[in-house]
């Protein structure tokens, strides 16, 4: 989280915008992601006389600028901030706020607007940016008064980080950052019912949990991203070396527990694998951490672990019995909640090993696969080298949205929290180049890789270009099968084939269309490599085997930015899946 405020005591008069940038440096805040624009120009201007102490990173598109704001979050747990200008610059931001809203990200977004005197008049980049992300918003503010610029900015920080996190909005007129006054950065907050204390559980809520642990036969914990925001996974992992219980995490839960330990069973829901859908289905008890029981985990809801007796621990109230009515609901802080439950939690009374082994033999029935014969480069089969050789590695691996991401949950073995990020509640395509462009500027010494895909990575490629300028040497995995794949698997599944708009190839080239891993690599377009090297980047195509694990290694090891375009068949699909609003029972396999 971010650092505490320093108040300030001078009495030196300084302008809206130098309020601003002082308040960030003053929160902690080391790196801005910032587009430009008429309306923020005296943000700007603040920001290059505090260069020597916040570093401002020039995204080519704001959206862009903001998923690196929220790369920087979601691997550190500090805020991330951005800015935009008015209008559309500030309009471009929208989709990453509303992707923060949904992942619970602590993110700071400052935009540019006219000047007070003509706002509601249709004034040249005006738009009510408060009343657009009103819905997408943890909280926002539309400042009219300077004096109130120190507090506010106060609060924000505050609002983003503590509780459940979220974006928060401070939406600055032009008139309001050039105005001359003294601050008062010690100014009190004024926050009514808003408040976001440490929760504790109650002693007699854990006993409850402790005894329903004690006497379960089947027992699941299934755990979230809220484990990850709380800091609590050496809790999670205590409380699972405590009892034996095996562990399944959603999409935003991978790390949270390591892939490749003893009681892992990987995770669960549409793509989730077999043998967490089934344990979960069976369970007797659910252990639900961190979770808000999102449809692409349960499926139909009622039918759901609909034998167990559930608990439910989350910060947030509003989760609680929300999508899934549970035995007992905890509101708490789940780092404390965890904490206290392992101090008195006991093993279960029963013997855990028929369970152990039933789990045990659904995996080796129905483990995450792929046809090993095939004669070209499977995505899945990129993703697992990959995964090979970066095991020792300090790596961080970010995603677009589509087949690539659910492969890359499936086959990449992550081990500790926030070395995997995606955007899982939004599904934002153009998500993985920018996010992994902050994470990289949080973690310099770190692999930074973006498994991505064709579709996906054309969102914000413009984000080649930061990386290059701003000396941000991230590295790309693309998976290049010239279809909107998980669009196509779903033509394929549910519309008889029928393509609807999901080629991304020329339309020119009906052999193209009709034979998606015939192509040739002269054929393919764009050209990846040829767009990359533009850029400046170190970029490369591969489509045989015996050719993919030297081609990574000077991926991995290449000095700069760097992309391996990898040509990968488009009929392959994502297995299992549970179809969307169905039930284990509808689980398709093959």
């Amino acid at each position: 989280m971010a650092t505490a405020s320093r108040p300030r005591t001078t009495d030196t008069v300084m302008s809206g915008a130098d309020v601003v940038v002082e308040s960030l440096i003053a929160h902690g805040v080391d790196v801005i992601f910032a587009y430009p624009g008429g309306a923020s120009m005296p943000l700007h201007q603040s920001l290059t006389r505090y260069a020597d102490q916040i570093r401002t990173i020039l995204p080519r598109h704001e959206q862009g600028g903001a998923f690196a704001a929220q790369g920087y979050a979601r691997t550190t747990g500090r805020i991330g901030v951005c800015m935009g200008t008015s209008g559309p610059g500030a309009l471009n931001l929208v989709t990453a706020i509303a992707d923060a809203k949904l992942d619970s990200i602590p993110l700071l977004v400052l935009t540019g607007q006219v000047g007070t005197s003509v706002i509601g008049t249709d004034a040249f980049q005006e738009t009510p940016m408060v009343e657009v992300c009103r819905g997408i918003t943890k909280h926002h503010y539309l400042v009219t008064d300077p004096a109130d610029i120190a507090r506010v900015m106060r609060e924000a920080f505050h609002i983003a980080t503590t509780g459940r996190p979220g974006p928060v909005l401070v939406d600055l007129p032009k008139n309001i950052q050039v105005a001359q006054l003294v601050p008062d950065f010690a100014a009190p907050m004024n926050l009514p019912g808003y408040r976001p204390e440490v929760r504790r559980a109650h002693p007699e809520q854990i006993a409850q949990v402790a005894a329903a642990i004690k006497r379960a036969k089947r027992p699941v914990i299934y755990a979230g991203g809220g484990v990850i925001s709380a800091g609590a996974s050496e809790e999670l992992r205590e409380l699972a070396r405590r009892t034996g219980i095996p562990v399944t995490m959603t999409l935003m839960g991978l790390g949270a527990y390591p892939a490749d330990g003893p009681l892992s069973l990987d995770m669960l829901g549409m793509h989730g694998s077999v043998y967490a859908n089934y344990a979960v289905d069976e369970a007797d008890l659910l252990l639900a951490l961190g979770v808000r029981f999102d449809d692409r985990v349960t499926g139909k809801v009622s039918a759901f672990a609909e034998h167990g007796f559930i608990v439910h621990i989350d910060v947030d109230p509003s989760e609680l019995n929300k999508n899934k009515v549970v035995h007992i609901p905890i509101v708490a802080d789940i780092k404390e909640a965890l904490g206290q439950l392992n101090k008195i939690v006991e093993a279960p009374t029963a013997d855990l090993g028929p369970w152990h082994d039933r789990i045990a033999e659904w995996k080796r029935e129905d483990p995450f696969a792929f046809d090993t014969n095939y004669p070209g480069i499977l995505a899945q089969e990129a993703i697992a080298e990959l995964s090979r050789l970066t095991a020792k590695r300090d790596t961080i691996i970010t995603v677009g949205v589509g087949q690539h991401q659910m492969w890359a949950a499936q086959f990449y073995q992550f081990r500790r929290p926030r070395t995997w990020i995606s955007s899982s509640g939004l599904g934002t395509m153009g998500f993985g180049l920018p996010a992994a462009m902050g994470a990289k500027v949080a973690h310099p010494d770190a692999l930074v890789v973006d498994i991505d895909g064709d579709g996906s990575i054309l969102m914000n490629i413009q984000e080649l270009a930061t990386c290059t300028c701003e000396d941000i040497p991230v590295k790309v995995l693309l998976l290049n099968n010239q279809h909107l794949g998980m669009v196509v698997q779903w033509e394929d599944r549910f519309f008889k084939g029928n393509r609807a708009h999901t080629y991304l190839g020329p339309i020119n080239n009906p052999e193209a269309a009709g034979k998606g891993d015939g192509i040739s690599p002269q054929s393919r377009y764009p050209d990846f490599v040829m767009i990359a090297r533009g850029f400046g980047w170190q970029a490369e195509t591969v489509s045989e085997k015996q050719d993919l694990e030297g081609a990574l290694l000077r991926l991995i090891d290449a000095p700069g930015p760097a992309i391996l375009d990898v040509q990968v068949p488009y009929q392959e699909q994502v297995l299992p899946m549970i179809p969307s609003g169905m039930t284990v029972r509808d689980l398709i396999k093959r």
